[in-house]
């Protein structure tokens, strides 16, 4: 919970997927549920897939896509939940390899460690969905306690992606 005003702190974990653009839905439900939210972006969702602008209006925050240095304060209270949505192909692969090359995905896998629950909320293809890579990703971090939404491949209408069952997912 943060000291600030009791409530608890989602981190919201958005990838470059054409539905990112929507993502301002899941942040005013998390908040409707009485959440603080602050946002972390791989940088190529920083790159216009989605209004930074509106989202950090918003959550009163930055939007996180880069380490800090050393000197530089945390920006954000250590998380009580984290949703990631969308998540896409190539982070849930490097999350599942451990591979943190982006605080996005560090943030994953230290989140794992400090036993933080995640919900993950998909946006694959079909095509890269049949990668046996991927199928195995998805063994590995249920296998890790990751609670995952139903699978989205963007073929379907915008409002098929249900951004609160982040929220669902989390509550159980």
């Amino acid at each position: 919970m943060t000291e600030q005003d009791g409530k608890p702190f989602l981190y919201v974990v958005v990838c470059a997927a054409g539905i990112a653009a929507d993502v301002g839905e899941l942040i005013a439900a998390a908040q409707e549920r009485g959440w603080e939210v602050g946002v972390i972006a791989t940088p190529v969702a920083m790159g216009g897939f989605f209004d930074t602008a509106a989202v950090e209006a918003r959550t009163g925050r930055p939007i996180r896509s880069a380490w800090r240095t050393p000197d530089d304060p945390r920006p954000f209270p250590p998380p009580d939940a984290v949703a990631v949505a969308p998540a896409t192909f190539n982070t849930i692969n490097k999350w599942a390899a451990g591979l943190g090359d982006t605080l996005a995905v560090a943030t994953l896998c230290e989140a794992y460690g400090l036993g933080v629950p995640i919900a993950v909320l998909p946006c694959v293809g079909d095509a890269l969905a049949a990668h046996p890579a991927y199928q195995d990703s998805l063994i590995r971090l249920r296998g890790m306690g990751v609670r995952f939404g139903e699978p989205y491949s963007g073929e379907e209408a915008r409002n098929a992606f249900r951004w609160e069952r982040a929220l669902d997912l989390l509550d159980r």
